[in-house]
């Protein structure tokens, strides 16, 4: 199957995207209803979210531009000052913009 990328392919793309992210988002939350929550997965839990942003962050800090890492460090920096990940994000999202538009 191949879906035209007219104006009209790219619309259809989105809703199939947006269709499959509410099942898995609606469905995990009706599975999990079943799911008797222990220390054991509670942290499995917990840990899951880490994972992700470290599978994220680590090729971009190896592989990534200058705009990339300096975005990273910026955000590091900022979020061990603060303490405050919100502010550090921001920084670190206006230092890759910055550095993008100057080099």
């Amino acid at each position: 199957m191949t879906i035209e990328t007219t104006t009209t392919g790219i619309l259809v793309v989105i809703a199939i995207m947006s269709l499959v992210t509410l099942a898995t988002r609606w469905g995990g939350v009706y599975l999990m209803s079943y799911v008797r929550i222990s220390p054991r997965i509670e942290s499995f839990i917990n840990t899951m979210a880490s994972s992700v942003l470290i599978a994220i962050i680590v090729p971009m800090a190896f592989e990534g531009d200058l705009g990339a890492r300096l975005a990273l460090f910026t955000t590091a920096v900022i979020v061990v000052v603060l303490k405050k990940p919100l502010p550090a994000i921001a920084a670190g999202v206006a230092m890759a913009a910055l550095t993008r538009m100057f080099w």
